[in-house]
């Protein structure tokens, strides 16, 4: 806890990280900016200042959820020029993040089933990242090769990857009551690793036939494919994710 001399060494960045665990613990309605002030040492005023409402700072929050779960192009290894390789380094990238950021986990499961920001009302998140277009190189490549089936998408490949990431953190209470199974610890962290690699690569090169038609397992709507974020309106956070 730091003094209030100090306030002004304290970065929006760490009141972010803050207010992200607050509201991934107690969800929107309970989590309180005095808490937030408190714990991160900037105070309240200066919170809104940089923020805004409660609404801005959680808005905030889920656009730094989104970019905190993005490997960068680094972290992924892009050069590889074998497709199979290269679908496991991204595979075990994002398998990382969602590791080292569980909170960011907990506050994007809370918004997709609370609705807190209203993400499917109105844009404000954007995904800077390139791991849906490395993705699409490597399965270009390694379908053009005869490496990988068609009717896979970079899409596809990522909901699956994310689903076992996601299921790690929200069903460990109920696989470990059910099961004796703690999907997050040492062991079965890296075995939930392990699985989220070869059950990639098995949906990618088996011998599954696909309709000559199909290019993915999922459809995006029109609506996201054509519509515009209007920069003028819109404000770009510190990490370059996009929010109203």
């Amino acid at each position: 806890m730091l003094s209030d001399q100090d306030h002004g060494d304290i970065s929006p960045e760490a009141v972010l990280d803050v207010a992200m665990q607050h509201f991934a613990s107690v969800g929107f309605s309970d989590t309180k900016l005095e808490n937030i002030a408190k714990d991160s040492g900037m105070s309240k005023r200066m919170i809104h200042y940089h923020f805004g409402d409660k609404r801005g700072l959680y808005n905030r929050c889920l656009a730094r959820a989104v970019c905190y779960l993005r490997p960068t192009k680094e972290e992924m290894q892009v050069e590889s020029s074998v497709p199979v390789e290269g679908i496991r380094r991204i595979v075990e990238a994002l398998f990382r993040c969602f590791v080292a950021h569980p909170e960011a986990v907990r506050l994007l499961i809370m918004e997709n089933l609370l609705h807190f920001g209203k993400v499917t009302d109105r844009r404000i998140l954007s995904d800077k990242s390139e791991v849906i277009l490395q993705l699409d190189k490597l399965l270009m490549k390694g379908q053009d090769s005869g490496a990988f089936r068609p009717g896979i998408s970079a899409q596809d490949v990522f909901t699956l990857i994310v689903s076992i990431a996601v299921f790690r953190i929200s069903n460990r209470s109920i696989t470990m009551n059910l099961y004796g199974v703690d999907t997050m610890d040492e062991d079965n962290t890296a075995g939930m690793a392990r699985m989220a690699c070869d059950a990639t690569l098995a949906f990618l090169t088996s011998n599954l036939k696909s309709s000559s038609d199909e290019v993915s397992y999922l459809t995006v709507s029109q609506s996201e494919e054509t519509e515009l974020i209007d920069e003028s309106d819109s404000t770009y956070d510190i990490d370059g994710a996009v929010f109203e």
